[in-house]
Order: structure tokens, then C-alpha cells, then sequence
């Protein structure tokens, strides 16, 4: 999303072809090789720059990409019907340069278009060649379960991945989400795992930066400003005694969270993309990790307070820190 910087997106990020190809340098340097954009990344620029940058290199790098989002102003344009996705897809094969994506996602679901057919247009895309595998992003639980089911039902292709919003300021997937790919073999994609900037260790109490994306861009929801505090306390803690940025920290806490395959970075800088990139090169402790659930935890919602309080025996909690291969055995009904 830091991309192209056209129209509103400017404020995310201004990166064209040449300092793409930069940063993509140094990624295939620290050994990742997953890039994540969408059609609606500055209108199409954010992949025709990432198109132009991979040229010669397409085979290095996993790419994913999204469609639903409005692209322009017909009845047609926006959503999941079969129409649009198919051809979103073209659209976006050219302006990636490639003949194939290989993780194609649903960015949000369509209300107004049958399970079926979002989940066969896909299906028919993955047969044809043009994706190897196909995704979804902000799904609510019954929306992807619902998803999976027609797909296996009908013996078509389904969501591999669910990328979703999950920081320390936002554990909501934990409820239903991360139990539901761990069950499902759905992996988790988080995106804004430093939630817009907030948990860089820029933002405190007696300090905000002049120059960040959120003095043009507001973080969606309602952020508790003394829990952000508290919780950048703490990263400010860790990071201090083990000689890292709290960046680092809030990183590591998402990647080593169960049910997490990758963590969504968005770097406008070198400087930014090394730190962050640092973060895969050390573990915060189990003691560490359960500090950071503890400053940042939230009310519980029903039915899952009652379920942990009361059928605990038959319901456990997720643990707090990825502990073993197979996740699922942690959430195993026994």
C-alpha cells in the first residue's frame, strides 16, 4: 500500500519502480519472499510498479494480490460476482506483467453475490492457471466458514489463507478467526501488525511525531489511548533490555502468536524495512509474550468468557506463544 502514491494513497507512501526494486533487493537478501498488494493500491500504480520491479526476477517472489474493491464507476466494477473477479484477475496479471498470481484474494466479502459463485470463479481461475491458490481478507468467522463448506462441498479450491487485522491493539481474531484456521488449516495473513505506526514507539504520552501517515490518515476504530500507552510502555521495556526497537517487539509478538503464518509489513524506507525485517532474527520468551497479552488484554465477549469460564475443561484458551508444529492439537476438542 505504500506504493505508487496516487491520490489518497499518497499519505500511505509515495515508492516507485526504482526504490521498489530496492527494497525488493533487500528482502530476497534476508531470505523473505512473499509480497502483498491489491488492485485497489493507488488505483493499479502500486502494481504496475511492482510489475516493472520484478521483471527478469518473477520466480524469486510469491505474490498476492486482491480484488473487490471499487475500480471504477460501473454496476459491474466493484464486488465478487464472476464478472469482476474475472476481470480483475486480467487486469491485474498485466499490470503485474505475470501470467499468474499465485495467492489471489477476496479483500472483503460481497454480501450481494452467492457463496457459489465467488468461490467457483475462483475455483475456475485456479484450474485455468491463472492463480495457484486462493485467499480471503476480513472475513467475519461464519462468513469464511460458510466459504470453506460450499468449497468443499462442491469440490472446489478453497481459502488457503485469511489475512486480517491483528496487532496488539487489536486481538480481535482470537475470538473465532484464529480458532477457525487452526481447525481449518486456514493460515493467518496479519496485516498492520504495528497498527498504522502506533505501537513504533514514536507514539507516548508526551510525544507524536511531526511526520506520520496518521497525521493525514486516521487508524479505523476507536483506540483506546491509555491502553495504547501502557502497552508501548511495555515495548519500550523490552526493546530497551534487549536492545531492539519496540517495532521489533510488536512484531515478534504477532509472528510467534499461534495461528499466524506471516506478518503483513509496510515499510516506506530502507531504514524502516531492515528494522522490521530484524524482527525475524530473535523470539521474545514465553514470559515476554505473556506480559504483552497481559498490558494489552480486553474484555472477553460472549459466548467465549462463558465457554472459558464455565467449559474450560472442553474449551480451552489459545496459548499464548506458538509451541509446537501441528497448532491444532492446542485447540483439539479431547
Amino acid at each position: 500500500m505504500t506504493v505508487g502514491g496516487k491520490d489518497r494513497f499518497r499519505a500511505m507512501g509515495n515508492i516507485g519502480p526504482a526504490e521498489v526494486s530496492r527494497l525488493i533487493d533487500i528482502c530476497i537478501e534476508a531470505g523473505l519472499n512473499f509480497i502483498d498488494t491489491a488492485d485497489l493500491y493507488s488505483f493499479g500504480a502500486a502494481e504496475e510498479a511492482l510489475g516493472e520491479a520484478l521483471e527478469g526476477r518473477r520466480q524469486q517472489m510469491v505474490i498476492g494480490t486482491k480484488v473487490f474493491m471499487r475500480m471504477g464507476p460501473g454496476a459491474h466494477d466493484v464486488g465478487l460476482s464472476r464478472k469482476h473477479i474475472m476481470e480483475a484477475c486480467e487486469a491485474s496479471l498485466r499490470r503485474l506483467r505475470t501470467d499468474y498470481i499465485d495467492l489471489y484474494m477476496a479483500h472483503d466479502p460481497d454480501s450481494l453475490v452467492p457463496t457459489e459463485e465467488t468461490v467457483r470463479a475462483f475455483d475456475d481461475l485456479v484450474r485455468q492457471g491463472k492463480v495457484r491458490y486462493a485467499g480471503c481478507s476480513n472475513y467475519s468467522g461464519w462468513q469464511l466458514m460458510k466459504s470453506l463448506a460450499v468449497s468443499d462441498s462442491r469440490g472446489l479450491s478453497r481459502f488457503i489463507s485469511q489475512e486480517v487485522h491483528y496487532s496488539l491493539l487489536c486481538r480481535d481474531i482470537e475470538h473465532e478467526l484464529v480458532p477457525l484456521g487452526l481447525d481449518q488449516g486456514v493460515g493467518v495473513m496479519a496485516w498492520s501488525p504495528l497498527h498504522y505506526g502506533l505501537l513504533t514507539g514514536k507514539f507516548r504520552r508526551d510525544a507524536r511525531p511531526s511526520e506520520t501517515r496518521l497525521n493525514q490518515l486516521e487508524a479505523p476504530g476507536v483506540i483506546d489511548q491509555e491502553l495504547l500507552y501502557r502497552i508501548v510502555d511495555v515495548l519500550l521495556e523490552i526493546g530497551g533490555q534487549r536492545g531492539v526497537s519496540a517495532a521489533q517487539v510488536a512484531l515478534n509478538w504477532v509472528m510467534n502468536k499461534p495461528g499466524v503464518s506471516t506478518v503483513i509489513i509496510g515499510a516506506r524506507n530502507e531504514q524502516q524495512l531492515r528494522d522490521n525485517l530484524a524482527a525475524a532474527g530473535w523470539r521474545l520468551s514465553a514470559e515476554e509474550m505473556s506480559r504483552l497479552d497481559e498490558v494489552s488484554a480486553t474484555r472477553e465477549p460472549y459466548p467465549y468468557w462463558h465457554q472459558h469460564k464455565f467449559g474450560a475443561e472442553r474449551n480451552p484458551r489459545l496459548p499464548s506463544i506458538r509451541t509446537a508444529p501441528t497448532l491444532a492439537k492446542a485447540v483439539e476438542i479431547k
